[in-house]
């Protein structure tokens, strides 16, 4: 199913819509600030394994990261985060950030394997995160880009559309995507490094 929905004011009624599929153990494929995202609810194994087969890796050997829709979600899957780490993450987002975090007893066993980190996104983008504002906990967030693909098929919504119906529940049309991933930082030490430079420049 393709739904559309606009940046600026997402209806409230196909957000619930998207909620409910993804409350059912559903997939969905939607915008961000960056790259289109492939995810579905984290509380769902079922979903995360899914998802997990489709990209050909084990779920806890992944890098996969969760979309937040705001800082409360930090405390809620994170260890108390250092002042000057939380000061860096509040200047930049919402934005085109992953910043990797030590996490806590809250994260999904299934994720963790020997990894006992997380990535957190906040994208500067409406649509998503009143999505998992409604749903009320994070969802997995992972690019839908490939190196090797056809640009087009990678930000045009109906081309992924095409290429995702068998995966995906919803298709969310929220206009042309990027092909610029986001910007990496590795803040699980004192001084957060540069893990990947993507779109946006880190303001310290």
């Amino acid at each position: 199913m393709l739904v559309r929905l606009y940046n600026e004011n997402p209806n409230p009624r196909d957000v619930r819509k998207v909620v409910d599929v993804l409350r059912e153990g559903g997939v969905i494929v939607y915008p961000t600030d960056t790259v289109y995202g492939l995810g579905c609810d984290i509380t769902n194994q079922k979903a995360v394994e899914k998802v997990a087969r489709f990209k050909g890796i084990q779920v806890e050997k992944n890098n996969f990261s969760f979309i937040c829709s705001d800082f409360s979600h930090l405390s809620d899957y994170t260890k108390p985060i250092p002042n000057n780490i939380f000061k860096l993450i509040r200047k930049n987002l919402p934005g085109p950030f992953t910043f990797i975090l030590n996490a806590n007893n809250n994260v999904p066993r299934y994720f963790k394997g020997k990894k006992k980190t997380v990535g957190i996104r906040i994208p500067d983008n409406n649509i998503i995160r009143e999505i998992v504002s409604e749903l009320g906990n994070p969802i997995l967030s992972s690019s839908v880009h490939d190196d090797d693909e056809i640009l087009e098929y990678t930000t045009d919504p109906e081309l992924i559309h095409e290429k995702f119906a068998e995966l995906a529940d919803i298709v969310i049309d929220g206009g042309f995507g990027e092909l610029i991933p986001s910007t990496i930082i590795d803040c699980t030490s004192d001084e957060p490094i540069l893990v990947r430079q993507g779109k946006g420049e880190l303001e310290y």
